[in-house]
């Protein structure tokens, strides 16, 4: 028999064993993994954060309007506010009484407090409106389609004209079609040299085929074509196809624009570009030199090409703070004032 009190040789050892340690080169690679996962995380949220989200902000949008200058009637003359151009000028994708055009008419319902009374009703009191502008034009559907729409007004009459020309020249066809002239997008600069030429040809026509309709004087106030890349050309963050010469061609058109304004008398420029530069795409990229720490809202709508709510407060500040720097003394030296 077995001495029960003697330990058998096959009663299993259970003592207490020590842990082992996993090996160090497994450590060192589970920390790299944790290491790279938290880069991909910040880096993930990094560029949803400074390039997808485009946080549009509130409140009032771009310059400060001086109501002193619309505290006095600038003329008891019959004026027209005409409407010429683009998508821009027909207010597409704004809010109802929201576009630039009718903003510029009269304040909107629930305007900011600063801009009660600061509009064109409040100073021209026979002011009528006329709004020709088309969605989708391009400036040669300008000189074919809209200026056979312009009447020609009475002497009695003077004419205000806001205009956006030349947008969609540059942006259309998307890419979808090769380059043209009246649909750019993907064109080298000099591809499209005699394109640039037959623009200037054709916007000092319009622009002069508008002051015939106005023989008792008239003043237009043309922007110029804003940028929702601000100023660094990657169309592939806004969804459209590569254009690696897009920054010339616009800035080509932009300075046809300008020269343009510059030789007209009849004709004062409408700094949008640079109004709108650090609105676009990259508005939060705080580390951009044309960050707007104040305002670093969006001012695009959904199709990237025409201004949201802010973008035509923005703009129709713009065209004010012009017309009543202009329209006061030009409307005193044209020939119907002066009776």
């Amino acid at each position: 028999m077995t001495d029960p009190e003697t330990p058998s040789a096959e009663t299993p050892d259970i003592s207490p064993v020590a842990p082992t340690k996993p090996p160090r080169k497994k450590r060192g690679c589970l920390r790299w993994l944790l290491l790279i996962g938290l880069i991909s995380i910040s880096g993930t949220v990094f560029y949803v954060n400074y390039w997808l989200y485009h946080p549009v902000g509130e409140g009032p949008a771009g310059p400060t309007v001086s109501s002193a200058a619309f505290e006095e009637t600038w003329t008891e003359r019959p004026v027209v506010l005409l409407g010429f151009g683009d998508s821009i000028i027909s207010g597409y994708g704004a809010s109802s009484g929201k576009s630039v055009f009718q903003r510029l008419v009269k304040n909107p319902e629930d305007e900011f407090p600063e801009m009660l009374g600061i509009s064109l009703s409040a100073v021209l009191p026979n002011l009528s409106e006329n709004n020709v502008a088309l969605s989708g034009s391009t400036s040669l559907e300008h000189l074919d389609i809209l200026i056979p729409k312009v009447p020609e007004y009475s002497e009695d009459v003077f004419g205000i004209v806001i205009a956006t020309i030349g947008g969609n020249d540059v942006i259309h066809m998307y890419g979808r079609t090769p380059p043209r002239e009246g649909a750019m997008y993907g064109a080298t600069v000099e591809q499209a040299r005699p394109w640039f030429k037959n623009f200037e040809v054709r916007l000092n026509t319009i622009l002069d085929e508008i002051a015939s309709r106005f023989p008792g004087g008239h003043q237009v106030f043309l922007a110029d074509i804003y940028d929702p890349t601000d100023g660094i050309g990657d169309t592939t963050n806004a969804g459209l196809p590569a254009w690696s010469e897009g920054i010339k061609v616009l800035d080509a058109y932009n300075e046809i624009i300008r020269r343009t304004c510059e030789q007209r008398d009849d004709t004062t420029l409408i700094t949008m570009h640079a109004e709108f530069m650090g609105h676009g795409i990259h508005s939060r990229q705080f580390w951009r030199s044309f960050y707007h720490e104040d305002d670093p809202g969006y001012w695009y709508w959904d199709n990237l090409e025409d201004p949201n709510d802010r973008g035509y407060d923005a703009l129709r500040r713009l065209f004010l703070n012009a017309m009543s720097e202009v329209l006061p003394k030009r409307l005193k030296t044209t020939p119907a004032e002066k009776n």
